[in-house]
């Protein structure tokens, strides 16, 4: 019985024991952080073709709004009282229209804030319908065919010239600057490259120029010989091509190697750095004549020169073309969203609508009522010691 005690009294010290080193262990442990608040983060989309033929111009596009972002991130931008974060949400469109559609419904359906793109209008355009059902805002950088902003959606948005200025202005300038009598005129069969070689025919032929042909392609063609040949016989002094530079490389090169010497044209979808690579010494000092559906000028021209200097330094590579522009349309669909202390769609974009002079490295950005910047620059370009050399922004 003693020893029962005794062991009982030694098994409850133990155990009192064991209770008060647990607890003088359970007191040392650190406290438990508290729970992170949940971050404010707000989704931007950006399409445009990262795979295909022009990949070069997407992923140009693309980091101009990577660059964007993580600017906007690192300057810490409050929304209605509360710091947020920007997440970009890249998508692939491949430059096709069906894919365009099907990344446009996922990013609906991922609920983004906004979009950034698509590059071309073949995409931009079905595109669009998809954001306006959504009521997401839609910025496009570098969609230039009229149609897209005269569908009636409230919706979409483009900081660059479109098609009418842009092929009119290339058209006139055939004729008056370039002395073109005779003019033969190939597009892809694109939204973007019928639009526009339409828009420059018109153009040449209210100046009193002729169209001696009109020949079309496709945009994945690499072989131009029998579209040539037929267009030598018509010996004209101005080829114009309504597509991208991709296609627009293979031709110069199959029109030196036929000896055929007339002045080619085109609008910005061969407006590019990738194009002197892609043309190489087919492309004789003032042959290729450009123009960039946007453009810079006097005292801006220093804000547009330091943004491509940051450019190449963060990615390496020259600017295409329209990096800029994807630059300025993240951070003026932000400043959008901060005046309008919301980055709700349907709270920010009346606010969006009405922008009035925003200050861009592009230039001043405002938006009439279709959606389209006002008083839209062009530059015209040609290629020189083999660089694209800028003659004239014209507005």
């Amino acid at each position: 019985m003693q020893f029962r005690v005794k062991s009982a009294m030694t098994v409850l010290a133990a155990a009192t024991l064991l209770v008060a080193c647990g607890k003088k262990e359970e007191a040392a442990a650190p406290a438990a952080a508290p729970a992170a608040a949940p971050a404010n983060v707000v989704k931007i989309g950006h399409v445009g073709p990262i795979s295909g033929a022009i990949a070069h111009l997407g992923k140009d596009n693309e980091n101009g709004a990577r660059m964007a972002i993580e600017e906007l991130n690192a300057e810490g931008v409050m929304i209605d009282g509360k710091k947020v974060t920007f997440e970009l949400v890249a998508e692939d469109d491949a430059a096709d229209p069906k894919q365009g559609t099907a990344v446009a419904q996922k990013l609906a359906d991922a609920k983004v804030a906004g979009v950034i793109g698509h590059l071309n209008s073949g995409t931009s355009i079905p595109a669009s319908a998809i954001y306006s059902a959504a009521g997401i805002p839609q910025i496009s950088p570098s969609a230039t065919n009229p149609k897209y902003t005269r569908q009636g959606f409230k919706t979409t948005f483009r900081v660059v010239a479109d098609d009418t200025q842009l092929g009119g202005t290339l058209g006139k300038y055939a004729v008056t600057t370039l002395k073109g009598k005779s003019i033969a005129v190939i597009d892809d069969r694109t939204a973007y490259g019928q639009g526009v070689a339409e828009e420059f025919t018109k153009a040449v032929e209210a100046a009193g120029g002729k169209v001696v042909a009109k020949e079309f392609t496709t945009d994945k063609a690499t072989d131009f010989n029998s579209i040539l040949t037929t267009i030598k016989g018509k010996k004209p002094d101005v080829v114009f091509f309504g597509g991208m530079d991709a296609v627009a490389g293979p031709m110069l090169k199959q029109m030196k190697s036929l000896g055929i010497k007339a002045k080619f044209m085109g609008g910005d979808g061969i407006c590019s750095t990738e194009l002197v690579k892609l043309g190489g010494d087919a492309i004789a000092d003032d042959q290729v004549f450009c123009a960039e559906a946007g453009g810079v000028e006097g005292e801006a021209k220093a804000g547009m020169e330091d943004f491509r200097n940051k450019f190449k330094t963060k990615f390496g590579a020259e600017v295409q073309v329209y990096a800029p522009y994807v630059y300025d349309s993240v951070k003026l669909m932000v400043a959008a969203m901060v005046k309008a202390n919301s980055s709700d769609p349907a709270k920010y974009l009346p606010v969006l609508a009405a922008t009035a002079d925003y200050k861009g490295v592009t230039g001043p950005i405002s938006f009439d009522e279709k959606g389209d910047i006002k008083n839209g620059a062009l530059t015209l370009k040609t290629v020189r010691a083999g660089k694209l050399e800028t003659l004239a922004v014209i507005r």
